[in-house]
């Protein structure tokens, strides 16, 4: 493999299943993950880097692939309006392509919440023009690992704590869906932030065995060179940060991201299967088929 793009040996069965409609594709889950980046220090001359997270080499699931901190909607993240601060739930669900503002509110409190959970990072305040400066502490984490555990929904721990989302912090960036030869597929919807000032990131989570803060473009040269494994969509957001030279920059440049869902394609071409994700081309992979057929 000439790039660190991760891709599992049972891909090609899958596929073929599919193809020949003995497999039925599951309904994605909805979920959300966030590309945290900070400035390089001053007189660094460096543009901002992103926080990621390496997987488990053991997870069944991308073992040993670089990511972004993210998870799941838990369901309770849309069964009650939670204090909000910045565009309005309706608004939301115009840029992330959703039909109600229960289901808008239900991705950014993912989007949140993971964030939190995974990398102790709170975009939330006491006031629409505050933000918490420090989520250290034993109270704190009790509360962390209560969410979790999912003991306590985001709504109760903001009610709790007296804050609101902070969604004005976040900026819409890309929408992925996991192929559907898939067994475990999510829909994801992908967010920029910038990492708020006071607050430090560190690995909170159980799947991750390493954090990093780097470059876009480093991330990026480093998978090219086939020295940090990664997926698709991780590759690609990773592509488009490259240009701006600091956070704010880049969160400014979100509005302005296509939310259009990529979703992998795999078709015959003769004696192979051709897997691509429509728009980005450097993903296709060629599986040569069993004796020429499916």
């Amino acid at each position: 493999m000439s790039n660190g793009q991760w891709y599992p040996p049972e891909w090609p069965d899958r596929i073929r299943a599919l193809a020949t409609g003995e497999l039925t594709a599951a309904v994605p889950r909805r979920a959300a993950t966030v590309m945290l980046l900070r400035d390089a220090a001053a007189g660094t001359g460096g543009g901002p880097t992103v926080h990621m997270l390496r997987r488990r080499a053991s997870m069944a699931f991308a073992g040993g692939a670089y990511a972004y901190p993210g998870g799941g909607v838990d369901p309770r993240d849309d069964d009650r309006l939670v204090g909000w601060a910045g565009p309005t739930l309706e608004s939301w669900a115009g840029r992330l392509g959703v039909a109600t503002p229960a289901e808008a509110q239900a991705i950014v409190c993912a989007a949140v919440r993971e964030t939190y959970e995974e990398a102790g990072v709170l975009l939330a305040g006491p006031t629409a023009g505050t933000v918490v400066t420090d989520t250290t502490g034993d109270d704190w984490e009790a509360d962390r690992e209560a969410l979790v555990a999912r003991e306590l929904s985001f709504a109760e721990f903001l009610d709790r704590r007296g804050l609101v989302l902070r969604s004005d912090l976040l900026g819409a960036w890309a929408r992925w869906i996991t192929p559907e030869f898939e067994p475990r597929r999510y829909d994801t919807w992908f967010f920029v932030a910038a990492l708020p000032p006071g607050q430090r990131t560190r690995n909170a989570s159980t799947e991750a065995d390493r954090t990093v803060w780097i470059g876009p473009g480093e991330g990026a040269d480093g998978y090219d060179r086939g020295e940090l494994l990664m997926m698709p969509p991780t590759v690609s957001t990773l592509r488009a940060l490259r240009p701006y030279a600091t956070a704010a920059q880049a969160l400014g440049a979100a509005s302005d991201q296509d939310l259009t869902p990529v979703l992998a394609q795999a078709r015959l071409e003769g004696d192979e299967l051709v897997l691509s994700w429509p728009g980005h081309e450097e993903f296709t992979k060629r599986i040569p088929t069993a004796g020429g057929s499916v």
